[in-house]
């Protein structure tokens, strides 16, 4: 039978074992088994999520706390510098790893998860690609350890501003170049780690002629003269996240801290931002799976008209398209961090699974609220909050919008 089938198929092929030993090929790459590796690493972010995250997590919402001790924790995981090699301090994990890390964290408590994830994708990844090895030293081992002198030591990226959020080639804050130095002015807004980073990583304007070729990527140390930190901005969701407008005011910075040749900025800015995606994705994943386990355990026990809801037709379709639309995010989240292990291009891989696991979460955490009727809309059952902070990751390092202008480019190319 297979053979009368492969060859209605495959007409043109006499050697049936050539389709044979193709398929068995393709199967043997197609294993959706972690390894005991993957396993451990994702127990120990449960775990960690459940024993560190949990307690608190509603208080540090309500008053907009920094997670400083639960990152400070993270960080002697090896989990603030997941994928970095061990020669420069990190753990040396792949990016599934890093996905599965994130959806653990952010199930529980995504304002830890998304420092988690700026200091991993957009910081630690962007200088040990692209740094040199003097900033990889002086930088990266204490950002990959999150730790130096016994303090905490995380990073953040500075692109955005008043006027350049989606559109990054729009960059006002101006980098000019003093011979041995550059001069930095500017603002930057919502800016996460904003006070608590101790480095930054500033994208600027150094040459206007030359568009999105002009810009030029910095390490600045926080405590340099010039540099003022605005008021934490007081958001819907993410709430204990760290996130304020940043200005510089004549602002020095060391010729040999720009990263990349002259130029530069604007390529680094988007690679980076493309590894950013598989950590918001894989955030957004977290919070919809978060809001899906509390939504299910919740149906086991209220009951309605005599009987438990999950009895009910409404709330087993409700279930069913949640779990079905997590596992579809955490496909694509999946997907797209095998690709970056393998060295592929990974830029609309990202993007899909960037745009498809927020908007997953948005639905998903509204619904799980409406499973819990009344008691979906106060704090302590927790899905409220997850539906607030599932509502940023439609926004943040590319919107929906901007994703699928990435994929229609590359689709239609």
């Amino acid at each position: 039978m297979l053979q009368k089938k492969s060859r209605i198929f495959f007409p043109e092929l006499n050697n049936l074992t050539i389709v044979s030993l193709n398929l068995a090929h393709k199967l043997n790459h197609m294993n959706f088994q972690l390894t005991e590796e993957h396993l451990m690493i994702q127990k120990a972010a449960r775990d960690f999520a459940k024993n560190e995250c949990l307690p608190g997590v509603i208080d540090r919402d309500e008053n907009q706390r920094f997670p400083r001790e639960q990152i400070t924790k993270l960080a002697e995981l090896g989990f603030m510098g997941m994928m970095v090699a061990p020669e420069y301090g990190g753990a040396g994990m792949d990016a599934i790893s890093y996905v599965l890390a994130m959806e653990e964290v952010s199930k529980v408590d995504a304002s830890t998860s998304v420092s988690m994830s700026v200091n991993n994708s957009l910081v630690c990844w962007g200088l040990e690609a692209f740094g040199t090895e003097d900033q990889k030293r002086k930088y990266l081992t204490p950002l990959a350890q999150g730790k130096k002198d016994g303090e905490l030591y995380i990073g953040a990226f500075l692109l955005s501003e008043p006027e350049a959020g989606s559109d990054a080639t729009s960059q006002q804050t101006t980098a000019e170049d003093k011979g041995d130095y550059y001069l930095i002015n500017g603002t930057k807004n919502w800016i996460t780690n904003g006070s608590s980073a101790s480095v930054y990583l500033v994208i600027a304007q150094t040459d206007p002629s030359k568009g999105s070729k002009g810009i030029n990527v910095f390490i600045v140390e926080k405590n340099t003269p010039g540099i003022t930190v605005g008021a934490k901005e007081n958001k819907l969701g993410i709430r204990g996240s760290d996130t304020h407008s940043i200005l510089f005011n004549d602002v020095k910075v060391p010729k040999e801290n720009r990263i990349g040749e002259d130029g530069f900025g604007f390529k680094f800015a988007m690679k980076t931002l493309a590894g950013g995606r598989i950590g918001i994705a894989s955030q957004a994943l977290g919070i919809a799976s978060g809001a899906y386990e509390l939504a299910l355990a919740y149906s086991k026990q209220r009951k309605a008209f005599g009987k438990e809801i999950m009895h009910h037709q409404a709330i087993q379709f409700k279930l069913a398209d949640m779990a079905t639309k997590i596992e579809a995010a955490r496909l694509l989240c999946l997907k797209a961090a095998w690709e970056k292990d393998n060295g592929h291009d990974y830029t609309l891989s990202s993007s899909m699974a960037k745009v498809f696991a927020s908007e997953t979460a948005m639905w998903v955490t509204t619904e799980a609220v409406q499973i819990h009727g009344g008691y979906g809309f106060v704090k302590e059952y927790h899905v409220e909050r997850l539906m607030r902070d599932a509502k940023i990751t439609q926004i943040y390092e590319g919107t929906s919008e901007v994703q699928r202008i990435v994929i229609s480019r590359s689709i239609l190319k």
